[in-house]
């Protein structure tokens, strides 16, 4: 039997249409709507917007900070190299990217089976761009009723310069969330001198109003649209949740019959439950959905209902708590259990993730030496009639500046390296180096013999790298 909680789609209009027959086809998406969302105040308001102002303050002021003269986070993809924090990164290491989308993705779930989609309520990008331009349009058009009776309203001068200031406003926002994040690829200083003196390349222009018309039309006119049909974690959500997870519920024991009364009036005087029937948690939704109609997939937990309904709870005399954060177990009277096999199996899985990247950057070196043996030659006898073999050395330097290294090997009486034995290697930079090393025939007894080759920086004398390879050499 399974224990997920059945998430259901609720049609606003229920009831079957007159113009649709037996056997016609019927439209699997509708036409948008435009949602009037009303704002409120409340606990949990104030929530998203320290999280709101955390997020939106971090992605528009790192793109600006430098760290030793580096920006503190910087894509550089022509140089293929990826400053972060202080710290270096290449291609080879894209195990580490990996690494954290895997963190990501069992982070997402963990929370997921605990409290359902406050990932998405107080964290997505959607959510949070989307909120801003909310505010905005509040700011502009004026409330709820405002927005409506404008956009009912005849053209007029009044009409025009709210439309345009509005649209103007969320364009600048867009605008500098474009400019923002193509700064992270393309130093901030340098994009908007160049975009303002033409002097950036068409790449340039082209993503920056890419993002700039992406997040326009995605917080200004799809909005909720985006969470309905673009965004798949709607639809995988449920897959996560069971009796226990923590949801925006409404409590229909205690709401239910529902019913209009005046206030100071108790519930059971008229025969009703606490719910007013007001319709508030209704008008604040970003989704405009119905929460008192059970759990539905278009819910993404950002609460605006419970600040709704607290606070017409409050008018009332009510207890708070109509709707609220709770499980389906609490709901039908049953215990809550926070840790269940799930949520231990997410978690131990989470943290093994967390701690094999630690260790992999901490204990991830500054620089790396390969050795590729030729295979074209197995050997060969030089004119001092000592035995040579061939080899590639490819030195990786990943720090932040030029190191010099000296070349050596070692494993065999009397080797040497014939080649250039010191080499300058630039920050990131990958040089492959030919080299070919030779012993007198006396020092080898097998055929195939094991040296280590060295390369020491003179640069950092802490910096010392060793690689194993073979010597090969005739059969005696």
């Amino acid at each position: 039997m399974s224990s997920e909680i059945p998430v259901k789609q609720v049609d606003p209009s229920p009831g079957p249409s007159k113009n649709n027959k037996k056997g016609e086809a019927v439209e699997l998406y509708a036409s948008r709507k435009k949602i009037y969302v009303k704002e409120v105040k409340g606990f949990f308001q104030r929530i998203r917007n320290v999280s709101l102002t955390l997020l939106m303050g971090m992605y528009f002021l790192f793109v600006w900070l430098t760290l030793d003269g580096q920006p503190l986070i910087h894509f550089d993809l022509p140089a293929r190299e990826f400053h972060l924090y202080g710290a270096t990164f290449y291609p080879k290491d894209f195990i580490l990217l990996s690494g954290m989308l895997i963190i990501c993705a069992y982070g997402l779930f963990f929370i997921t089976t605990l409290f359902g989609r406050v990932w998405c309520g107080y964290t997505c990008p959607q959510t949070v761009w989307t909120f801003i331009f909310m505010w905005v349009e509040e700011r502009i058009e004026g409330s709820r009723n405002k927005r409506m009776k404008l956009d009912k309203s005849p053209s007029s001068s009044e009409k025009l310069f709210k439309k345009s200031a509005k649209h103007a406003a969320w364009l600048l926002i867009a605008l500098a969330t474009g400019l923002t994040f193509v700064g992270y690829f393309y130093p901030i200083r340098e994009l908007i001198v160049d975009l303002f003196t033409f002097q950036a390349n068409g790449w340039a222009y082209f993503w920056v109003s890419f993002f700039t018309i992406a997040t326009y039309l995605n917080a200004g006119w799809m909005r909720e649209q985006v969470c309905l049909y673009m965004c798949p974690y709607a639809r995988f959500q449920s897959v996560m949740f069971d009796p226990n997870t923590r949801v925006v519920s409404y409590d229909p024991n205690r709401g239910e019959p529902r019913g209009g009364r005046k206030k100071g009036v108790a519930p059971s005087e008229v025969g009703l439950g606490d719910c007013i029937d007001c319709g508030q948690c209704v008008q604040v939704c970003p989704t405009g959905i119905d929460i008192r109609d059970g759990l539905q997939y278009e819910c993404i937990g950002c609460a605006l209902c419970i600040d709704a309904c607290d606070e017409i709870m409050e008018k009332m005399d009510y207890p708070k708590g109509l709707i609220r954060y709770t499980t389906e177990n609490e709901l039908e009277g049953k215990t809550s259990k926070l840790l269940r096999p799930r949520t231990f199996g997410y978690g131990i899985m989470l943290a093994l993730m967390i701690s094999a990247i630690i260790v992999t950057i901490a204990t991830r070196v500054p620089a790396q030496l390969d050795v590729l043996r030729d295979r074209g030659a197995l050997f060969s006898f030089n004119g001092q009639g000592r035995i040579e073999n061939s080899y590639t050395l490819k030195i990786a330097n990943m720090t932040e500046v030029p190191q010099t290294f000296t070349l050596s090997v070692a494993g065999l009486e009397d080797i040497q390296i014939l080649t250039e034995t010191e080499v300058t290697v630039a920050s990131g930079e990958n040089r492959s180096l030919p080299t070919v090393v030779d012993v007198p025939p006396e020092s080898i007894n097998e055929s195939n013999n094991e040296i280590v080759f060295q390369a020491t920086s003179g640069t950092d004398t802490s910096l010392s790298l060793e690689t194993e390879s073979r010597f090969v050499g005739p059969t005696r």
